[in-house]
């Protein structure tokens, strides 16, 4: 039976039938599961909101010390078409795991709902918590973005 309110329970159904929680250690490492998942969700956010960044810089006139591994210079159409692909795959990717968070969550089970918020909040705070300015809008279909 569904549940169709938060209930407070180790006995979790969670995505699909065979995963299934009984015990506490089962329901622990599910917890795990699901908060690991939300902080990598903010990760790959991050990763996307960096690599459009990177693909709408304009070359400055001011010569800048280079790091060739986090600042690649984009040449031509090839480039700038890898850089969009790269982009959609990671939003492609990065939107799958938040609709699957989201169905997590419509568990209604309210250890899987602290866990994944807190989750969110945890790998907000290490990955996307520095540099972001005030001007960056990145647009995003999911909810829990």
């Amino acid at each position: 039976m569904m549940h169709m309110t938060f209930y407070w329970s180790k006995k979790v159904t969670l995505l699909i039938d065979s995963w299934k929680t009984d015990s506490w250690v089962s329901y622990a490492l599910t917890l795990l599961a699901c908060f690991l998942v939300s902080a990598f969700y903010q990760y790959l956010e991050n990763r996307r909101i960096r690599l459009k960044a990177i693909s709408f810089e304009t070359p400055s006139t001011t010569p800048q010390i280079q790091i060739p591994l986090l600042q690649p210079k984009l040449h031509g159409d090839k480039a700038k078409l890898g850089v969009k692909f790269a982009g959609a795959v990671l939003f492609a990717v990065n939107s799958a795991i938040g609709y699957l968070l989201m169905l997590a969550v419509m568990s209604f089970n309210g250890g899987v709902f602290v866990v994944i918020v807190v989750g969110l909040a945890i790998g907000y705070f290490f990955f996307r918590n520095e540099g972001e300015g005030p001007s960056l809008v990145v647009d995003s279909s999911c909810a829990c973005s």
